[in-house]
């Protein structure tokens, strides 16, 4: 499709159609912005990622449908749908009986996204600022790349070509703000002979204000962004209020604009370009492998190691692709990082897929922490510690990083609060662990019960004596020793209503979730016993509530088992 470059604006009667005349070359400003728009990105996701959905099919009209209010309307068509009148938000009964050879699909927003972040991943060879413009669109600041390509045309040339390549259409822009740039490639724009009056040139839809705005500003005469720019933003302000104002000052470029990146800058990379395209993708792995030894020479120089590493393969139709590892401690080993990319390809559902070869091959470094040197196999003292890490990288390389967690301690006296799992390739602190005094049994037990295990007491000292003896899952238990009580209240800094018991669902409905047992009351203050039975079994119990005279009995858990 016709794009827009440095010397060229689009002007067409609608925001697909594509005629271009050619105008001065914009005044420099300090940022310099390119927009892509991808007007037909839901049908051309499913022909690409879903080839045998359209086998045969390649001139048949495609329509995307979701319910909105109840009903079945277009959410997204293809250039062949829209050239026979149709358009988002016709329902489908009217989209039927004007076409009725359409072939409908369901909208799928987010397999849409994950393609319009391949793109993005593919256009992170022009500029490393790249911001996604959901659902369909992508915005570049390519300040102080452009020239590598040989100025802003050149870069644009460059990409129109590889998304021709893959099939894809896109309509582009450049302009000195993020809006604009935007505006430039959605919307029609007059004939001008500059960037500033293609922006003020372009209809009012353009602000993209909400709907009875935009019809009101139509109806006062006001048509294009230059029409209402002209008016004292005073009056603008009292009609539609300061975001319509805020708009208009953004798109014309008297206010700043912060562009949020998809992702930050590394703080280190290193690339390799191709004169031509690498269909092997072992030829990439060995030199993978390559860039992995010089970013590994350049984090010893620095005294650092990585703790996760990202390799972006290009390929030369514009699609990028992204493979990230995590280690559980800094490293610059290249072997080992070798390894785990292998595990983590093997374990992809998609596998990589050179298409027409990849021309670029970079291997970023975002995050690193510092690492000493360190000895090993002299004394044997650490290769254990090492063997451990090396197994947790490659089952959370395998698995998944959820997958394989870690227990960390928090600083919490609810027994079913003072720890959390998080992921074992996890840096975030976590507070120490309570050990007990030397000689001393642990004050918590190893193994909790969620919910608590109801017990049955058969006799207990009035009103804070533990029980002689309980039954728990049918078996009696006769008390020869105990400590406590151990009093455990609720987070008097975080008092709320008192909580109703409820069985936990799917389980005895004499199981009361304790997590509904949390308030203030007094009756759920829950004291706790760590005792031992005759046979030398310990365990951990606790009455719910006090012994009070015209008061229900307090009740007793189990929640937790000594070793």
């Amino acid at each position: 499709m016709t794009d827009f470059a440095s010397d060229v604006l689009p002007v067409m009667d609608e925001p697909w159609e594509a005629e271009s005349m050619t105008i001065a070359t914009p005044a420099p400003r300090h940022r310099r912005y390119l927009a892509l728009f991808f007007p037909w990105l839901p049908a051309e996701r499913l022909r690409l990622t879903r080839p045998h959905l359209c086998a045969g099919q390649d001139e048949r009209p495609r329509a995307f449908v979701e319910k909105i209010r109840g009903a079945l309307r277009l959410a997204a068509v293809d250039e062949a749908a829209a050239a026979m009148g149709l358009s988002p938000g016709l329902s489908m009964a009217d989209a039927r009986a004007r076409v009725p050879d359409l072939d409908l699909f369901d909208l799928v927003p987010h397999e849409d996204q994950d393609w319009l972040e391949r793109l993005a991943d593919g256009c992170t060879r022009y500029t490393p600022t790249v911001a996604l413009d959901p659902p369909d669109g992508l915005i570049l600041d390519t300040s102080g790349c452009d020239h590598l390509f040989g100025g802003e045309a050149g870069l644009a040339a460059d990409l129109e070509r590889r998304l021709a390549r893959l099939g894809v259409a896109v309509r582009l822009a450049f302009a000195g703000t993020p809006e604009g740039a935007r505006a430039l490639a959605r919307y029609v724009a007059g004939a001008a002979c500059d960037e500033d009056s293609a922006i003020r040139r372009l209809p009012v839809a353009a602000l993209e204000l909400e709907e009875e705005a935009t019809l009101a500003l139509r109806r006062a005469g006001l048509k294009t962004i230059g029409d209402v720019a002209r008016r004292p933003m005073s009056s603008i302000a009292a009609r539609f209020g300061a975001d319509a104002v805020m708009a208009i000052r953004r798109i014309v470029g008297e206010a700043d604009s912060a562009l949020t990146p998809r992702r930050l800058v590394p703080p280190m990379s290193v690339e390799r370009r191709f004169a031509e395209p690498v269909a092997r993708t072992e030829t990439m792995m060995t030199i993978l492998a390559e860039l992995a030894g010089e970013a590994a020479g350049i984090l010893e120089q620095r005294g650092h190691g990585g703790r996760r590493f990202e390799a972006l393969f290009f390929r030369s139709d514009g699609l990028g692709r992204r493979l990230t590892v995590e280690t559980g401690a800094p490293m610059r080993d290249v072997p080992a990082l070798m390894r785990l990319i292998r595990e983590r390809i093997d374990s992809l559902n998609d596998p990589i897929d050179p298409g027409f070869g990849f021309d670029l091959l970079r291997l970023n470094v975002p995050l690193t922490e510092p690492l000493g040197a360190s000895q090993l196999r002299l004394e044997g003292g650490a290769t254990g510690e090492a063997a451990v890490t090396a197994l947790v990288e490659r089952l959370s390389t395998r698995l998944g990083r959820n997958r394989v967690r870690r227990f960390g301690a928090r600083d919490s006296h609810m027994p079913e609060q003072a720890e959390f799992a998080l992921p074992a390739l996890d840096t975030s602190p976590s507070g120490p662990w309570t050990t007990p005094e030397p000689g001393e049994p642990p004050l918590r037990p190893i193994h909790l019960f969620d919910p608590p295990q109801p017990i049955e007491v058969l006799g207990a000292e009035v009103p804070d004596g533990p029980p002689r003896r309980f039954r728990w899952r049918r078996a009696l238990h006769e008390v020869a020793r105990f400590e406590g009580p151990e009093r455990i209240a609720g987070e008097w800094w975080r008092r709320r209503p008192v909580s109703i018991e409820l069985p936990r669902p799917g389980s005895d409905p004499g199981e009361v979730d304790i997590r509904y047992l949390l308030g203030d009351a007094p009756d759920h203050i829950r004291d706790y016993y760590r005792v031992e039975d005759r046979r030398g079994r310990r365990f951990w119990i606790f009455r719910l509530g006090f012994f009070e005279p015209d008061k229900p009995m307090p009740r007793w858990y189990l929640h937790g088992l000594f070793a």
